[in-house]
């Protein structure tokens, strides 16, 4: 457990010189610039709507970030002789990733209930976005595996986005009014989040909440599994051997 808090550490730490906690804070400070502009005082519908894009896409980018700085400082290839598991290696860059999160949605929640009027629950906007970016966090495990450079790994991101991020927005902010798209959105896993989500306002039937949960927790335990067994293949590619 102290291994894996110093790890944790240590990436908190490398977030913070690689200056990617920074431009996490200067994205959260976008979308408050965007709630600000918003000329209405009750935004508890546009929150969810906003953590939602974050979860899910700085999630992906910040683990491709991290480890294409890592990359190239050699970094990554001494995992092959030090003492970490690759459990602990991939379980910190999550939780470290999380943080950062969590740390958009405290900035836009404060300055909502500062300056605007928000109905949500607090402390399931926390669980919700905790597990949203626990689960794209792997994703960008997925997408950095096999992309060989940061930019063909945005590229990845921007493709995931289009398919399985671009259409649950549409439908969440009324542009798709169709009960059978609406029906096989629940396929894939960012219907689940945005519904974890929206579920914090109140007004969800109470089978979506517990369907999307156990869709997202069942769907995480799956990526991690797979991430975890193609980490070694990635650590020899990485290892120029």
């Amino acid at each position: 457990m102290n291994s894996f808090a110093t790890l944790l550490s240590g990436e908190l730490q490398r977030m913070r010189k690689y200056n990617i906690l920074a431009a996490g804070i200067f994205v959260a400070l976008l979308w408050i610039g965007v709630l600000f502009f918003t000329d209405i005082d009750g935004i508890t519908d546009m929150v969810p709507l906003l953590v939602f894009i974050d979860a899910t896409s700085m999630s992906m980018v910040l683990i491709g970030a991290t480890m294409f700085y890592e990359k190239q400082e050699g970094t990554i290839k001494t995992l092959m002789v030090s003492p970490i598991s690759k459990t602990q290696y991939i379980l910190a860059k999550t939780f470290a990733n999380i943080t950062s999160n969590i740390l958009t949605l405290v900035l836009i929640y404060v300055y909502a209930k500062l300056f605007k009027e928000i109905n949500l629950n607090f402390f399931g906007l926390i669980g919700s976005v905790i597990l949203i970016a626990f689960f794209h966090s792997l994703i960008g495990f997925m997408l950095t595996f096999n992309t060989k450079d940061f930019t063909e790994m945005l590229m990845s991101m921007m493709i995931y986005t289009f398919i399985f991020t671009i259409p649950v927005l549409l439908e969440q902010i009324g542009f798709i009014r169709n009960e059978t798209v609406d029906k096989i959105l629940f396929v894939i896993p960012t219907k689940s989040s945005s519904i974890l989500l929206q579920a914090t306002g109140g007004g969800v039937d109470l089978w979506k909440i517990w369907f999307s949960l156990i869709y997202l927790i069942l769907a995480s335990l799956v990526m991690f599994f797979i991430v975890w067994k193609k980490f070694d293949d990635f650590q020899v590619k990485e290892s120029g051997e």
